[in-house]
């Protein structure tokens, strides 16, 4: 809405041109997010405690964290109205990747608000039906990938990009691309989820991909930068970086009020929302091998839980003292606070990795 004022308003008035920008925007998002989380986190937390949406303690796990029994959860709905409220004001509403991002952050949002609501207020342990919840979250993929074929007609939607490699993208159709779209969406969705286990544990590593993903976000969109880097070039996806910079403003916002000793959850509600989100952005830049790298600390929680339940079924065995991974370390001796902090030191490591692709190709 600024943005499109802003353009009215610089016929007028020659500084409005500021807002052609998108770093000048994009600096706006973190800014407009950021506050917008920060000055609402305490009312919405307040909201949530009336609804007496506290959160449930495994007695299995930790015993420190029994503690935290009833501490309201669900708060990655600030996180989703502080992002969505920010792209409105701030974002070229013309684009349709950024219709794309709102589409899935807001129906993975409401898929994850539905099945923390049914764990907190009717009790139930398991929430949504896992198929359920799987067919969900299928059904937004798989419509996201048809929507970027056919009516974004997003160019190398049919390539994945190998990287450290110049000109290595293997081609492998529509239905490939959706293969892909799928399992890049859902993985990372249901990873970041796995991962949301300790105050503030997932909120810096969700702020530093979206770091990641803004860079290349602002190269795919740029053709010149594009073809020196040879990167695939996508024409909008500079937007995305104005998408990604409310994302680490609302994440932080978010942070300073589920920082140790947390007042508030995020819940499935926000983790699996940005989950997706990120995954979609990586779909859209068309750098899914290097957002696996980049995402690598959600890679290992996810796959410590795959190899925690594969090795109970088959040989009757745990691998760790318990999974998520996170929660293995507390187990051997770690303090949360611990694990939290050289976890996200771990994200850094994954983040200049990936970053090294840029260069060495």
């Amino acid at each position: 809405m600024l943005y499109l004022l802003a353009q009215y308003l610089e016929r007028f008035i020659g500084a409005f041109r500021v807002f052609e920008y998108v770093t000048f925007r994009a600096l706006l998002a973190g800014i407009f997010s950021l506050a917008i989380s920060i000055g609402f986190g305490q009312r919405v937390i307040n909201w949530l405690t009336q609804l007496k949406v506290g959160q449930t303690v495994r007695t299995d796990g930790p015993q420190t964290h029994l503690v935290k029994s009833g501490t309201p959860t669900m708060g990655g709905v600030l996180i989703i109205l502080s992002i969505t409220i920010t792209i409105l004001l701030v974002a070229d509403l013309t684009n349709l990747y950024i219709w794309v991002l709102l589409f899935v952050l807001i129906s993975t949002g409401a898929l994850g608000f539905i099945d923390d609501y049914r764990k907190v207020v009717y009790k139930d342990p398991k929430g949504l039906p896992p198929r359920a919840k799987m067919i969900a979250q299928s059904a937004i993929a798989i419509g996201t990938g048809l929507f970027l074929i056919y009516v974004v007609k997003m160019p190398n939607a049919t390539e994945v990009v190998v990287p450290f490699f110049k000109l290595v993208q293997h081609p492998f159709g529509i239905v490939g691309f959706l293969i892909l779209t799928y399992f890049v969406i859902v993985g990372s969705s249901n990873a970041v989820n796995l991962t949301d286990g300790l105050d503030g544990l997932v909120s810096v590593p969700v702020v530093i991909v979206s770091l990641g993903l803004a860079i290349f976000a602002y190269i795919a969109g740029h053709k010149i930068f594009a073809g020196y880097l040879y990167l695939p070039h996508v024409p909008g996806a500079h937007e995305v970086v104005v998408f990604c910079s409310a994302i680490v403003g609302a994440t932080l916002g978010f942070l300073w009020f589920n920082a140790y000793p947390a007042q508030v959850f995020m819940g499935d509600v926000g983790a699996l929302a940005l989950g997706a989100v990120l995954g979609t952005i990586a779909i859209i830049v068309r750098q899914e091998i290097v957002f696996g790298i980049m995402a690598g600390l959600f890679v290992i929680e996810a796959i410590s839980v795959m190899l925690q339940v594969g090795s109970y079924k088959l040989r009757k065995k745990r691998i760790f003292l318990m999974a998520p991974i996170h929660h293995h370390f507390e187990l051997k001796g770690w303090k949360e606070t611990q694990v939290v902090v050289r976890f996200w030191i771990i994200s850094i490591i994954f983040l200049l990795i990936s970053l090294s692709t840029i260069k060495l190709r």
